[in-house]
């Protein structure tokens, strides 16, 4: 529910702070007065388009708040504001407001937060409802009507959901698998030749690593091979240094005995012959690690040639040739197996539209049920309206199978004739805007209590009627507002009479500046201003009677 507007500088409005209450408030005031200007600036909190216009000459910039009720957790706006990231205090208002600059230039804000003027659009849509003499939202869009008329019949749209989802997860799975057996077959002789070629050479991942260090491991023992060679003999032929040292050391130890001075000398050569011993099993090892064998060495590198060569030609890495093997082995049994998994996903997906259409008809037969229903209700409240020669009528009308959605396979609209023999047209298509808004206020009262925004706002609905047709929209506007806050623009003291608040509207002038100001009406008040309204600029007794006599009743 809107419970404060804040008006800076818009139009004629300097500064302007409004509370309004539940049920029916009615603004009122003479032609003029700049009732339009309290809408404008109303939208432009709302997301209309931000026109330069409506700064007030002088000014900088306009500003608009408008504070609502803290919505419920499972209000529209709740999970708008939930979605985007907009965080609501706890039984805090939702602030909205809007600045304007005479440049042109407008900021938005929800909570204080920044926000685009398309989220600040969608979530002033669930919030109010403003209908008016050129109204092109709401009721008049007939992309709504489907989610209302579901709305009134309680029309439950889960199952055709669960159903639609399913079918087009069916079909999509289904699609892939004929583009991967229709990409596949294209390349089959390709395929067989690759599939085979890599099989046969059967790489293996991390081979071109092992192959590159065991040629070069062999490359390097191929050039140490005679140094090697050379350093055994120096050591371990049979006029070698171990040769030697063993030699030096018998002859030492026939004679160490004779004389005590020679055994350390003795002990030298023993330790020198061990540590040659070892040199020499050393280099044994080195020598075997370091093997040169140029057979497998020439096949090496005849490997690891035809694998980088491999790798080239079909354009991956060596580590990868075997998962490339792999994939290409998949596509082909795709193409010799895939007919079979291409039926079965055919089956499945006529399976589930089946299914979609048997619960699409089931919602469709719920819908038109709902429609007679509706066209009753808004049929018994259009005579008193003084819409007697008009017939409303809800279409419901399959789609083509391309525009079927997860809301069913139809559309809804609703569509009037004026004039008896006239030809049913959609409800944006009436011309009089008086009937338009008595339009609007008949479908408003059979769709009351059936979801939509909270506040709705009527503006000069009464517009060209008077006597008892004012008193029938009074009438619905007063019933409307059991369950909804309803704010209407009235030149109607029938209409006006019904409110629970009253608001006028006023024009003032010092000669130099012009201003537009509201003033919130007490009891003696309100009966001045119907009774204006009744009379015309001289109010008379008889005028002030029968204001009292409509207040009362």
């Amino acid at each position: 529910m809107l419970t404060s507007l804040a008006i800076r500088n818009v139009v004629l409005i300097e500064a302007l702070d409004l509370e309004f209450g539940a049920g029916l408030s009615v603004l009122t005031g003479e032609t003029g007065a700049g009732k339009s200007i309290l809408l404008d600036s109303l939208g432009l909190a709302l997301g209309a388009r931000a026109d330069s216009g409506l700064v007030r000459n002088g000014e900088a910039q306009a500003s608009v708040v408008a504070a609502f009720e803290p919505p419920a957790a499972d209000h529209p706006a709740a999970t708008l504001l939930a979605d985007n990231g907009i965080d609501m205090e706890p039984g805090e208002p939702l602030l909205i407001r809007r600045t304007l600059k005479a440049d042109g230039g407008s900021r938005a804000f929800v909570n204080d937060q920044p926000c685009s003027a398309a989220l600040l659009r969608e979530l002033g849509g669930s919030l109010v409802e403003i209908h008016g003499q050129h109204d092109d939202r709401g009721l008049l869009n007939p992309r709504g009507h489907r989610a209302l008329l579901d709305s009134y019949g309680r029309c439950e749209a889960g199952a055709v959901a669960v159903a639609h989802a399913a079918w087009r997860t069916a079909a999509s799975a289904l699609a892939q698998a004929r583009e991967m057996v229709e990409n596949a077959a294209r390349d089959r002789d390709y395929l067989i030749h690759a599939v085979d070629e890599l099989r046969t050479f059967a790489p293996e991942a991390g081979e071109e690593a092992t192959l590159a260090e065991e040629r070069a491991t062999m490359q390097k023992g191929a050039r140490l091979a005679d140094d090697l060679s050379a350093v055994s003999d120096c050591l371990t032929g049979s006029d070698g240094g171990l040769a030697q040292l063993r030699q030096a050391a018998r002859r030492l130890d026939r004679i160490a005995g004779e004389e005590p001075l020679l055994t350390a000398v003795l002990e030298a050569l023993d330790r020198a012959v061990a540590e040659a011993g070892e040199a020499e099993d050393r280099l044994v090892e080195a020598a075997e690690a370091l093997s040169f064998d140029p057979a497998r060495l020439d096949a090496i590198e005849t490997r690891l040639f035809d694998l980088r060569g491999l790798a080239r030609k079909h354009q991956v890495a060596p580590d990868d040739l075997a998962a490339l093997g792999e994939e290409m082995a998949a596509k082909l049994a795709a193409i010799e197996g895939g007919e079979e998994h291409v039926a079965a996903l055919e089956a499945d997906v006529a399976q589930k539209a089946d299914a979609y259409r048997a619960a699409a008809k089931a919602l469709s037969g719920e819908r038109q049920l709902a429609a007679g229903r509706l066209d009753a209700a808004v049929a018994g409240e259009l005579a008193p309206l003084k819409l007697d020669a008009a017939r409303f009528r809800t279409i419901v009308a399959p789609l083509d199978e391309g525009q079927w959605s997860a809301q069913g396979m139809d559309r809804v609209e609703f569509e009037i004739s004026t004039n008896p023999g006239a030809p049913f047209a959609p409800l944006a298509k009436i011309a009089s805007g008086g009937e338009l808004s008595r339009f609007i206020l008949a479908l408003k009262v059979a769709l009351a209590e059936r979801g939509g925004a909270d506040t709705l706002i009527f503006d000069e609905i009464d517009r060209g009627v008077g006597g008892a047709v004012a008193d029938a929209i009074g009438e619905r506007l007063s019933r409307l507002a059991r369950s909804n806050q309803i704010l209407v623009v009235t030149h109607s003291p029938q209409v006006a009479a019904r409110g629970a608040g009253h608001l006028l509207i006023a024009k003032s002038s010092d000669s130099t500046v012009t201003r537009t100001g509201v003033h919130a009406l007490d009891d003696a008040e309100r009966r001045e201003e119907i009774a204006r309204m009744l009379s015309g600029a001289e109010i008379t007794a008889e005028a002030r009677a029968q204001a009292e006599r409509l207040l009362e009743a």
